[in-house]
């Protein structure tokens, strides 16, 4: 077997079985509150949603034809994406930089990283928008090695997808334009029609969320652009995005992938390749840093400049030549930067679905994962059955979307408050709301303002109790709400 076939022999066993591996965790994991959120779009598509554009709900919906309105079925898709973008990451690095052993080193250290293991996993926005930008890398990379035109419509394509998939899709248009500006040989393509048609295709696929929008009063491009609004000065914020993406590209990749950035900075590679990764990685890196001096910046938002950031760090661990001390720190990464990856991954998995490593105490996990929700939804459903409650509200996004989840289907589950989110869904009926309703989650619900002033009856019949083993993860309270004063749901638009 010649070495470039044992390269893409071995590449391809290891992502099978980490794929492999992170379907048996879709299965025996349950929903987040996010998943089941959109879940719930997936029941309902439209061209966008209150909080993003379309493509996780396609991608959950294709999931759900398969194999069911299941965990494993909510997250089937996104789990197999990560083979396309594995594919592309291959080409994109042989592409820039030449060798088998770098494309393998780049596939296997983008799977190694908890963003791609964890983040398809538990489907969200940024597991198809990685698959997107693995994909922008890769038809980049061919207009950089072919010279020909027509890939911009390919790069079109790509960013369309991405856009699809999550707003951050938009800094692929600054990291384009720095890359043609900044290398001299690739300016000439702006005097060329090929990426402005490219650019024409990627907003013609974007249309139908622009167009949502706007017979939606802009709710979603205001909500997601108003984070770009400065309001004070709190550099605490930048200080937890450090860690938070040393721990989400793990410790190895992370450093790998420091250096090699580093080295691209001093000139290693051909000035095509190296400024399409740094321009790619910088334009994101440093615009959530700026937007970390004054707001939270969750570690996920960064996922579009994952590709690339891995193949810097293949860069750094097959590419340059180091001193000695710098060579042993690559050579220790690039030996156990997989291993450390999966282990980390059934380590997150394992306590999430238990908290054994945590000796059954409150971790990061504990409220968003719905360990016990299908014990709890189980108590509710007969609580309604026992009440003959019409229809169930909750007054969060997330209790909303379990309970729509893991209750039995057919059942009426509404969000009390936050209309918005649901523009898509159909409304109860009026028999629906007729009532009684039960009310789930709010603690001391007689003495809430809003919901006295809107029923004349509010009762509580019970509580449920969620828990991770022996540990208590929250309360939830259960009331009858009868004798309506106004109408039972507030259609109140958001707040910003």
């Amino acid at each position: 077997m010649t070495t470039a076939r044992r390269y893409v022999g071995g590449t391809a066993l290891a992502i099978a079985a980490m794929v492999a591996l992170r379907l048996v965790a879709a299965a025996v994991t349950p929903l987040t509150f996010d998943e089941a959120y959109y879940w719930t779009w997936s029941q309902h598509l439209a061209a966008s949603y209150f909080d993003h554009p379309p493509m996780v709900a396609w991608v959950i919906r294709l999931g759900t034809l398969i194999a069911g309105d299941t965990e494993f079925g909510v997250r089937l898709i996104s789990v197999l994406l990560a083979l396309p973008m594995s594919w592309a990451t291959w080409r994109s690095a042989e592409l820039l930089f030449g060798g088998q052993r770098l494309a393998a080193g780049a596939t296997l250290l983008l799977n190694a990283t908890m963003m791609v293991s964890v983040g398809t996993v538990i489907v969200t926005p940024d597991a198809p928008l990685l698959v997107a930008s693995s994909f922008v890398l890769y038809t980049l990379a061919q207009v950089l090695s072919s010279g020909r035109g027509v890939w911009w419509l390919a790069v079109g394509v790509a960013v369309g997808a991405g856009l699809l998939s999550k707003y951050t899709a938009l800094f692929f248009g600054p990291a384009i334009l720095i890359w043609l500006l900044w290398v001299p040989k690739q300016r000439r393509w702006l005097l060329t029609p090929w990426p402005y048609l490219g650019g024409l295709i990627a907003f013609a696929m974007f249309t139908p969320v622009v167009l949502w929008n706007a017979e939606h009063q802009w709710i979603s491009f205001v909500k997601q652009l108003g984070r770009a609004r400065v309001d004070g000065f709190n550099p605490s914020y930048l200080l937890e995005l450090v860690p938070t993406q040393f721990v989400l590209s793990t410790p190895l990749v992370y450093i790998l992938g420091l250096m090699g950035l580093y080295r691209l900075a001093r000139g290693a590679g051909a000035s095509g390749a190296r400024v399409l990764i740094s321009a790619i990685v910088w334009t994101i890196a440093l615009y959530f840093a700026w937007q970390a001096t004054h707001d939270r910046v969750e570690g996920n938002w960064l996922g579009a400049l994952y590709p690339a950031f891995a193949v810097a760090a293949a860069v750094a661990a097959t590419f340059v030549q180091w001193g000695p001390r710098a060579q042993r720190v690559v050579d220790v990464c690039r030996r156990w930067a997989t291993p450390v990856g999966v282990l980390m991954f059934v380590l997150v998995v394992v306590q999430a679905n238990t908290g054994v490593l945590t000796g059954y105490r409150r971790d990061a996990s504990v409220r968003a994962v719905g360990v016990g929700y299908p014990a709890i939804a189980a108590e509710i459903a007969a609580v309604r059955e026992r009440t003959g409650a019409t229809c169930v509200l909750a007054d969060d996004y997330g209790n909303t979307a379990w309970l729509a989840f893991y209750l039995p289907r057919g059942t009426c589950v509404a969000q009390r408050n936050e209309r918005y989110r649901w523009l898509a869904a159909p409304s109860p009926s009026p028999e629906q709301l007729a009532g009684p309703l039960l009310l789930v989650g709010e603690t001391n619900a007689a003495a809430h303002p809003a919901l006295r002033a809107t029923f004349g009856r509010i009762e509580k019949v019970g509580a449920v109790e969620r828990k991770r083993g022996p540990l208590l993860i929250d309360t939830l309270e259960l009331d009858i709400l009868g004798d309506a004063k106004a109408p039972a749901l507030d259609n109140s638009p958001p707040v910003y």
